[in-house]
């Protein structure tokens, strides 16, 4: 973009008239505001130079001023006091590259209307457009006792949210904010209590709303745990239900009798009929895990795993013996 000439930095000639300088103004407007190009600093510059372009010549006054005395336009009134029409003047008759911008069917005519209104050159304040919070995931590790019966964490957020020096412009009177040093946000950590709701399992996701990055001039993100869920030393959990080995010994599988089954909520007594076949699935129903957002519950899986006798006694060998010659073979 040409530094000083006028008519080269609106891209017209010097004979444009009025209409082809506003429609001139406004291609170059949407292509180099500050708000429609977040992040491109270089583009702050170029439309300060547009605006001061147009401002001069958009007023008839100014713009003849202009065209006699080129960048001195603003002392005209002080040549002409003092003879000044020998000072020297510019020679605008060739016009520069103009380009050509194409915004396709969009019409934003509106959108700029509203950045523009009010805008003069020099005292150009970027404005931060209002956008949504972004959100945020943290990965939450937890046993399977919390995830049975819900519990709570404290945790820490990098949050990045908008300068409170600058209101997140990055500029005070077209100077970048010491505080945030031009960059319109300030970082910070947060710490945040949430909690975690009874049945959550691997990769669920809760959302606490709100609770995420800041917006600017606008609603804040929300706040997503993702949960990971570690392995139990006796259950395994499938679904909402819990499963599990049931150590019995060989009298009780053999004559009958009560065990202990562990589950989440304590110990249960069991009645093993007489005769129980290893590898026999018992069903404790709703001793599982709760469902997620009801009171519903998964059911525990017990399944008999026979415990041997080991270091037989001689009156047990013997009783063994005395068994196998009753039972049948095959």
């Amino acid at each position: 973009m040409p530094d000083n000439n006028y008519y080269d930095i609106l891209g017209v000639s010097r004979d444009a008239g009025e209409p082809e300088i506003k429609r001139a103004y406004r291609r170059l407007a949407r292509k180099y505001h500050p708000d429609v190009n977040p992040g491109d600093k270089s583009t702050e510059p170029k439309f300060k130079k547009i605006n001061e372009a147009y401002e001069v010549l958009s007023n008839k006054e100014n713009r003849k001023k202009y065209d006699r005395f080129g960048d001195r336009w603003q002392h005209a009134d002080q040549f002409a006091r003092a003879g000044g029409q020998q000072a020297p003047t510019r020679d605008f008759s060739q016009r520069g590259g103009s380009a050509s911008f194409d915004f396709g069917e969009t019409d934003l005519d509106s959108l700029f209307d509203e950045l523009l209104r009010g805008t003069r050159p020099h005292t150009y304040t970027r404005r931060a457009r209002p956008r949504q919070g972004r959100d945020i995931k943290s990965p939450i590790d937890i046993t399977l006792e919390e995830a049975h019966h819900g519990t709570t964490r404290t945790i820490s957020l990098q949050i990045t949210e908008p300068c409170p020096t600058c209101q997140g412009r990055g500029l005070i009177q077209n100077v970048p904010c010491s505080t945030c040093q031009g960059a319109g946000a300030i970082n910070r950590v947060k710490r945040l209590e949430v909690k975690i709701p009874a049945g959550v399992d691997n990769g669920s996701r809760v959302r606490i709303p709100g609770k995420g990055q800041p917006g600017y001039a606008g609603a804040n993100g929300d706040l997503y745990l993702v949960i990971s869920v570690k392995s139990h030393r006796l259950f395994k959990r499938r679904g909402n239900d819990l499963h599990a080995e049931l150590p019995v010994p060989l009298t009780t599988v053999m004559l009958g009798g009560e065990v202990q089954v562990p589950t989440l909520k304590g110990k249960l007594p069991l009645r093993i009929p007489p005769e129980t076949q290893n590898g026999r699935i018992f069903r404790l129903k709703g001793q599982g895990m709760p469902h997620l957002g009801n009171s519903s519950r998964g059911d525990m899986l017990a399944k008999v795993n026979v415990v041997l006798p080991a270091k037989l006694s001689p009156q047990e060998k013997e009783l063994f013996k005395r068994l196998s010659e009753l039972q049948p073979t095959n």
